[in-house]
């Protein structure tokens, strides 16, 4: 069944930031999960020679079908994979280390789904607590009115002109998870990308990007409600 889509409020992400306690913009190199350790091969828990080409192939039965993930554009350090939870937050968490350009979600039994994203640049990257509280398959984007102030010639696909449709070209890709700060929509993402080479890097404009075949996977996974951790 699919999850009834409910259009998030609209906000002023300036006044958030300053009245959010727990909110705060940080420069990506002097924040990280306090304990995390880079462990990228040792804590591996899938077992054997894992087929990527399987896992990252053509999925042609999207609402827009997807090409097969150019394996050879991502070091293999950043493609999915179960690891050993040690990230010190309880199961059902979503968890982003912007030190190492992972994102975890916490399971039962002391293990995590580990997956490569790409950030925000610097000045534009978010960190905090928060929860997941709206999903959407192929989204729509509407980029804020700062980014349209920013980059005039989006003006075309703000709010008032309906947005972006779904599609390859839009910038949310395949799935958008939206992170929320009690009921006050942060305007950050969790999102999917084709740009396969951004994944490890520092590029886009403050939202975590993860490949589309990795933010469909996180998307069946990941109920609206759960607790997300950016730091």
């Amino acid at each position: 069944m699919k999850q009834k889509i409910i259009q998030p409020p609209v906000f002023d992400r300036r006044n958030m930031l300053i009245g959010g306690a727990s909110l705060s913009a940080l420069a990506l190199s002097g924040c990280g999960v306090p304990g995390l350790r880079n462990r990228v091969d040792g804590d591996s828990l899938f077992s054997g020679r894992q087929n990527y080409t399987k896992v990252y192939g053509a999925l042609p039965n999207e609402q827009f079908p997807l090409p097969a993930v150019k394996l050879s554009q991502v070091n293999r350090r950043f493609l999915r994979r179960r690891v050993k939870n040690r990230t010190g937050e309880a199961p059902g968490t979503v968890v982003v280390d912007i030190n190492n350009y992972f994102l975890f979600w916490t399971e039962e039994g002391g293990t995590a789904m580990r997956y490569g994203v790409g950030l925000g640049r610097a000045g534009f990257e978010w960190s905090g607590r928060g929860k997941i509280r709206w999903k959407q398959e192929w989204p729509k984007w509407t980029p804020p009115a700062e980014m349209i102030a920013r980059e005039p010639e989006l003006a075309k696909w703000s709010a008032d002109n309906g947005g972006m449709p779904p599609g390859l070209k839009n910038p949310l890709g395949a799935r958008a998870l939206y992170i929320f700060q009690g009921n006050v929509d942060t305007l950050y993402r969790l999102h999917g990308t084709l740009e396969t080479w951004s994944i490890g890097k520092a590029v886009s404009s403050g939202c975590v990007r993860l490949l589309n075949h990795d933010v469909i996977d996180l998307y069946d996974r990941v109920p609206s409600g759960s607790r997300i951790v950016v730091q």
